[in-house]
């Protein structure tokens, strides 16, 4: 973790690195859910992720000496935002058992479009003819992806759409807890009251790791989660939202090399031009949020 200490002084393109590493992390972590649903169900794999996540973070919380992030001002929003954000994992990851990793990842990216379009009523804020199209352009990029009514649709391809759903109320919790909690509170109660919500239903899926490579992975995944989530942090205390948005979608360009080099798997020309149109969707949205912050 001390690398996340040697990049660039400069606070933007600090942010900018910190943000791609955090997205490459996470791209790693689908790759090895992916790679072991062909083996356990995907509860197991799931609870797996949290458990370890839990195990890696407090090792890091002790060692740097944070010994008051369960301390919470809003206990409620802080469960809600875990509930959340287990079940957007376990959608996704369950959609991932089956779907090429690039289309999932693709259609997930309507994330930061139902995020704009839930900020209206959940955070008072405006939404404009503009963005209500960029939205909706985004979504039609979804469709062409799954394609409803082809061969290549299965209802597995709603599950990355549920997914970015329930991300988009993580975020907008999130957004609520602004200057309640500390980042690092709240980075704890995710990964808590997800490992505890699966443990509910881990014994009845739970299937122990059948050798020494599958179970140093699932540990892998806990510490990819726990890098990525602390390197999100970091890039956007180093650089602010707007000027990171737009590199949210280089996750795409992980994702693509994952799946080919790991799977052997490339979109075709279809997936390729719903994919560009949710990209653009995305940064067309981005940009007028940050025009209009800049207006008020």
């Amino acid at each position: 973790m001390r690398t996340l200490h040697r990049l660039p002084r400069h606070p933007a393109l600090r942010g900018i690195l910190l943000m791609v590493l955090a997205l490459g992390a996470f791209a790693m972590m689908d790759t090895i859910a992916k790679y072991l649903s062909r083996w356990y169900p995907v509860p197991s794999i799931v609870w797996a992720r949290y458990a370890c996540n839990l195990a890696v973070l407090c090792v890091y919380l002790v060692l740097t000496r944070r010994f008051h992030v369960w301390r919470t001002q809003r206990p409620t929003l802080q469960i809600a935002r875990g509930a959340l954000l287990a079940g957007a994992t376990t959608m996704y990851f369950t959609s991932l058992s089956v779907m090429p990793l690039t289309e999932a990842a693709s259609i997930g990216f309507v994330l930061p479009l139902f995020v704009a379009a839930l900020a209206v009523p959940l955070l008072k804020e405006y939404l404009d003819m503009p963005r209500l199209l960029a939205i909706l352009a985004g979504l039609g990029g979804a469709l062409i992806i799954v394609r409803p009514g082809s061969g290549v649709f299965t209802w597995y391809a709603i599950l990355p759409v549920g997914m970015a759903l329930c991300n988009a109320l993580y975020q907008i919790l999130t957004r609520m807890l602004s200057g309640v909690d500390g980042s690092f509170t709240s980075l704890f109660y995710g990964s808590l009251v997800g490992a505890l919500l699966l443990s509910c239903a881990a014994p009845w899926f739970w299937a122990p790791p059948e050798n020494l490579w599958h179970g140093g992975l699932l540990l892998v995944m806990g510490i990819l989660a726990t890098l990525g989530h602390l390197a999100l942090i970091r890039a956007y205390e180093s650089a602010t939202a707007t000027l990171l948005a737009p590199f949210v979608y280089s996750q795409l360009v992980w994702v693509m090399m994952l799946g080919w080099v790991v799977f052997g798997d490339f979109p075709d020309g279809w997936s390729l031009l719903g994919m560009g149109i949710i990209v653009a969707s995305g940064l067309y949205t981005a940009n007028r949020q940050r025009l209009t912050a800049r207006r008020s």
